[in-house]
């Protein structure tokens, strides 16, 4: 029997699965994670299961796709009857312990009305012991910052040096040591040195999430003139002309949610500035690739390497220009499409493998179930992904990623007003293999991509007369896989003269 092994989760937000030098990225490099890949597995298909953050790590916490764990948007209360990754953590033996974030608004039936923890969406999934909770405001780091002699605004605490605030490519005024990330790496340190037992720890860095800045040597490290090129139609006004549901999105994207200080619209951005925050996406990346490598050299030098069990990937991905957009949420790759490497230092025949099979963000709660011992108390949508990493192919395994977006709005009714529909119609699934991505939208028009001919999903096919056939099969197969899913927490399980049967099935 494997030694109970130290688990590390750590989530980079909005890290794009393409940006991994060892997936053959022609500029990022990531240096430390392609050598966590080299000692572990990589996954090169693995797809987030919705967007934005707060759905995007229900799937990550609970082993659900949204359809089942119902946090639709921001603010979206998680039911409290799920199972999480921290309390099977604790049914292991484990103290789950938080570095950073993870947007979980909590459950508020049976919480008094006046109970603060309702106003945010910024909740702590229970389960999780805090030790270091960084939130939006950032406050902990800017007075951790203060204490270094490095002050900022508390309102634009990523406002440029020597330039002024909102102009694209101006570094920040604290340094490459004073990062959120360094923060958080050196508050895991700490904390890690303290320990006299196997642990879990969940370290959730908030870069490469916008706003866009980055200090040096990384606000430098890479050229607006570095590619590749993002797909996207010949003007933003064509763009938004391919599908009522991108008319609506993307002219409300505001400049403000991405450069700190800016008071315009992303729509009137242009290929140049697109390139220039690509650039400075590229060096956060960079960034937080160096303090895992920071992160990854202590554990070595503790000798906790061999017995620490890694997991690293991303919560949702980045447009990134792609479709003159940025940010996150809609129907494209680009918002889905995320890194995953695993490490299991008992599990080497998987070293250096990288896996092509389509996985998802809800395999990773049955993944560290199975790591430590321990079953699901619930339905969970994913499977585990040990068998990849011990060098297996599991099977059957699914032959096509599936992922969701919700873009309702309870609070204000603005796509609710503009599409004329009720909340429970807006939205969105996706089903892509291979060939073909289809999009259903529950009170649009649907979209079809041919991937083989249109890897930029760029025509959509949808109403064309020689892919009708195809429309309905892939629309046929998203309804088998939503029935497929559907809670079978209890539907799985019969009282018979043996007692209480369950069935449990892969993905």
């Amino acid at each position: 029997m494997d030694m109970k092994p130290n688990i590390l989760l750590i989530t980079a937000d909005q890290w794009r699965g393409d940006c991994v030098s060892a997936l053959g990225h022609p500029t990022v490099k990531t240096p430390a994670l392609d050598a966590l890949a080299t000692e572990g597995t990589l996954f090169a298909r693995h797809y987030a299961g919705a967007a934005p953050c707060s759905p995007a790590r229900a799937s990550i916490y609970t082993g659900l796709y949204q359809m089942n764990h119902r946090v639709c948007r921001n603010g979206s209360p998680l039911d409290a009857r799920f199972d999480t990754i921290a309390l099977a953590a604790r049914r292991a033996g484990y103290d789950p312990t938080l570095f950073g974030y993870t947007d979980t608004a909590p459950d508020p039936r049976g919480m008094a009305a006046n109970d603060p923890h309702l106003t945010t969406y910024e909740g702590v999934l229970p389960g999780f012991t805090v030790r270091r909770l960084l939130p939006e405001h950032e406050k902990p780091w800017i007075s951790w910052l203060a204490t270094r002699g490095t002050k900022v605004d508390p309102a634009l605490p990523h406002g440029p040096a020597d330039a002024p605030v909102g102009t694209i490519g101006a570094p920040p005024v604290y340094s490459a040591e004073e990062t959120q990330t360094a923060f958080l790496v050196n508050e895991f340190l700490t904390w890690e040195a303290e320990q006299d037992k196997p642990w879990f720890a969940h370290i959730s860095f908030l870069r490469p999430h916008p706003p866009f800045t980055v200090p040096e040597p990384y606000n430098s490290l890479f050229q607006p003139s570095d590619g590749p090129e993002p797909p996207r139609a010949q003007s933003h006004a064509e763009e938004i002309a391919a599908h009522p549901f991108l008319a609506f999105e993307l002219p409300r994207q505001k400049q403000s949610s991405f450069m700190t200080g800016t008071t315009g619209m992303v729509s009137e951005w242009r290929a140049n500035d697109f390139a220039a925050i690509r650039a400075i996406y590229y060096g956060m990346i960079a960034e937080v690739d160096a303090q895992l490598g920071r992160l990854f050299t202590m554990l070595k030098a503790r000798d906790k390497w061999e017995n620490t069990v890694v997991i690293v990937t991303s919560d949702h991905a980045e447009m990134m220009g792609e479709h003159w957009a940025l940010g996150k949420g809609g129907f494209f790759d680009g918002s889905y499409h995320i890194p995953l490497a695993i490490r299991d230092p008992a599990r080497p025949a998987g070293a250096g493998r990288i896996v092509s099979h389509f996985t998802s963000s809800a395999d990773l709660m049955p993944t560290l179930c199975e790591r430590m011992g321990v079953q699901p108390e619930n339905h969970v949508d994913g499977a585990s992904l040990l068998p990849f990493v011990e060098g297996r192919n599991p099977v059957p395994w699914r032959d096509a990623a599936f992922f969701e977006y919700d873009f309702r709005d309870i609070e204000n009714g603005v796509a609710e007003t503009h599409f004329g529909l009720p909340s429970s119609l807006c939205n969105l699934s996706v089903i892509r293999d291979d060939h073909f991505k289809y999009v259903h939208f529950a009170g649009l028009p649907p979209v079809l991509f041919d991937l083989k001919k249109d890897m930029g999903e760029l025509e959509n096919r949808a109403e064309d007369a020689d892919y009708l056939k195809i429309r309905l099969a892939y629309a046929e197969k998203l309804l088998t896989l939503r029935a497929r899913h559907l809670d079978q927490t209890l539907a799985a399980t019969t009282l018979a003269d043996a007692g209480v049967v369950h069935q449990r099935t892969r993905c």
